[in-house]
């Protein structure tokens, strides 16, 4: 079998990008998220998490949090919060999703939620800066050392930005494990059921790093290392 190149640890961060679309109340909102670019739509619902300022553990998109905060509007809030985009094929999927959601609260509600003045909300999109860390990984044990020094940008873009960028939809930890075969078959798909939408990175990084910890693949290895060691 052929040796897997070494793994290339990356890091990332953002650089957000205005699209001129300014919504002041719910109507607005829902007519610029009609037409909003579908990039605008995912910097909005996974880039959020990158952000130093993202910090609410209820609420893990930033619709959702402008209802909550600005419109006031504790229903719709909670209808938003509760999507996980992994439910929908393609962005276009999940922004008609969000679409009935707004209809439905409009329709209910009989008026239309307004923000103050300073608390509208602003689509961005996110230019991503990628850079090389230096690090370079030989084996799936050696990436299992260092998983828990990562940083949170490296573990966004290898675990959760890959899934837009790679066309199997896959992870790049899993498609590089996946290179050596079927002995690490089993902790690709212990990967694979790791939730992460719902978490920040801080906790992602740490379930990722349980994976590794807790796979039995790597406690054999160790085992058969220390019975070969000469005493």
């Amino acid at each position: 079998m052929r040796i897997p190149e070494p793994f290339l640890i990356r890091d990332c961060s953002l650089v957000p990008i205005a699209t001129g679309l300014v919504a002041q109340n719910l109507r607005e909102f829902r007519d610029l998220l009609s037409r909003a670019p579908e990039g605008s739509i995912y910097t909005h619902f996974y880039e959020s998490l990158l952000r130093f300022s993202f910090d609410d553990p209820e609420f893990r998109n930033d619709f959702a949090l402008w209802a909550k905060h600005s419109l006031h509007d504790s229903v719709l809030a909670e209808r938003l919060g509760v999507i996980d985009p992994h439910d929908f094929p393609t962005i276009e999927d999940l922004r008609k999703r969000l679409l009935d959601i707004i209809d439905d609260r409009i329709y209910e509600a009989g008026f239309i939620p307004w923000a103050r003045t300073g608390d509208e909300f602003y689509f961005l999109l996110s230019q991503s800066q990628v850079f090389d860390t230096s690090i370079r990984v030989e084996t799936p044990k050696d990436l299992a050392l260092i998983f828990p020094d990562l940083s949170t940008g490296s573990i966004y873009y290898h675990f959760i930005e890959a899934r837009r960028r790679l066309p199997n939809r896959k992870d790049d930890f899993t498609s590089w494990l996946a290179e050596f075969g079927d002995e690490y078959r089993d902790l690709c798909q212990r990967l694979g059921r790791v939730e992460y939408y719902f978490c920040s990175l801080s906790d992602l990084k740490g379930r990722l790093s349980r994976v590794f910890r807790d796979w039995r693949g790597f406690k054999r290895q160790n085992r058969r290392k220390k019975k070969n060691d000469p005493a």
